[in-house]
């Protein structure tokens, strides 16, 4: 009798710390959702996204911070995850097949020209902090691409979706995306530290994954729209993101990323059934991808900042007028005036998701230890000041002039 009631004090004991557990995970979990929300009504409040309040956010509640967090960090680690596929399985979204081959054939050279301007100033500022090749291209691709949801967010925030510079500035932006489906599968491969041979390989499925997902969002989007199309919201939502789960493994799984399975997955469903989801998904995204920026914060220590601020600023500076230069370049080459020209060169300022998407693979994988700290200081930067830019453009004394008549009359467009 005694020994079959021996093992239940310990077992108690057990059960006790199980729930002692669950409760500072929920506690610590509420405690993020509520900053979360109160931060979100801010960033409202004053007409900014609320991306880098988030990474703020982040900061003050990881290692060194004023409200650390550690019993709910493995549930952050995973919703990071999530927010990741959401984030860009809604990217995917904005873009339809009709879209990649207009803005493919139309914006190449300008894509050419967003590259180099803006990818080299990473790649020469790693290094002359004295950076490995890796941590340096992997800077280079974050001070490359512009933020495509605050971008996006914020022209239909501030009535723009209708101007002639629009479709100039989508399309910069469906070239950058589309860059990073090749880019990130090959910095994978890097990170995974193959061999040449096995690099050559793994990044040749890679591409050909990549190409043959390309392949299916142009011609067969209709029927792969068909199969999960529901009438039930219930139904269609599971089924989507059933499928972008499944999508984003599969694609981890061969080293060509989550994040870029979920993106050419949302390429891929149009019509109805994009609509529909566009409508269903954004609060889950939300909820996600602030999770996704908070977690990137809390892997920061404030106190690693320092060092990097200065460089950090200084690539800010730098890349802000290099894609500056990028925006008034296009779109003076589709025939745009002066203000569309400035409309345009503010709006591709932002940096955002995907700037630290790249970055959390480098600090994933050990690349560098200040790569997290500076990427995470030039994206606060850029978001915010680039938001303000984008919302005052119109405001903001322009260098460009009109070009002048043979009357002496300007042009007016």
């Amino acid at each position: 009798m005694l020994a079959a009631t021996a093992p239940l004090p310990g077992l108690r004991v057990e059960l006790a710390s199980a729930h002692a557990e669950t409760s500072t995970v929920l506690i610590e979990l509420g405690l993020v959702f509520i900053v979360l929300a109160l931060l979100g009504r801010l960033a409202n409040r004053i007409g900014i996204p609320s991306i880098p309040l988030y990474l703020l956010a982040g900061l003050i509640m990881g290692e060194g911070g004023f409200i650390p967090i550690d019993a709910g960090e493995e549930f952050l680690s995973i919703g990071a995850q999530i927010g990741v596929v959401l984030l860009l399985l809604l990217l995917g979204l904005e873009y339809s097949p009709d879209d990649l081959k207009v803005g493919m054939r139309t914006t190449w050279q300008a894509g050419i020209v967003d590259l180099v301007l803006n990818a080299v100033p990473g790649f020469v500022v790693a290094q002359l902090l004295g950076w490995s090749v890796q941590a340096s291209i992997i800077l280079a691709g974050v001070t490359y691409i512009s933020s495509s949801g605050i971008i996006a967010r914020l022209l239909d925030d501030f009535d723009r979706v209708a101007n002639r510079e629009t479709p100039v500035i989508l399309s910069l932006l469906v070239m950058e995306d589309i860059a990073m489906a090749v880019f990130l599968p090959l910095l994978a491969v890097m990170l995974a530290g193959a061999t040449f041979l096995q690099g050559a390989f793994a990044a040749g499925v890679a591409i050909a994954i990549v190409a043959v997902a390309f392949l299916l969002a142009v011609r067969f989007s209709r029927h792969v729209s068909a199969v999960v199309h529901s009438h039930s919201r219930e139904l269609l939502l599971l089924g989507v993101l059933g499928l972008a789960f499944l999508v984003a493994g599969l694609a981890e799984a061969v080293q060509v990323s989550a994040a870029v399975g979920a993106f050419l997955l949302g390429l891929t469903l149009s019509g109805n059934v994009a609509d529909q989801i566009r409508g269903l998904m954004p609060p889950l995204r939300d909820v996600f991808g602030g999770i996704f920026f908070v977690f990137f914060g809390i892997g920061i220590d404030p106190r690693d900042l320092g060092p990097v601020i200065v460089p950090a600023l200084i690539l800010a500076v730098v890349t802000a007028v290099t894609k500056a230069g990028t925006g008034v370049w296009a779109a003076r080459r589709a025939g745009i005036g002066p203000k569309g020209q400035w409309r345009t060169a503010m709006s591709l300022i932002p940096r955002g998701e995907f700037s630290i998407v790249i970055a959390g693979l480098g600090v994933a994988a050990g690349a560098q230890p200040l790569l997290g700290p500076l990427a995470a200081a030039y994206v606060l930067t850029l978001a915010v000041a680039g938001s303000i830019l984008m919302r005052f453009a119109d405001r903001i004394p322009s260098p460009l002039k009109a070009p002048v008549r043979g009357n002496g009359s300007r042009v007016r467009r």
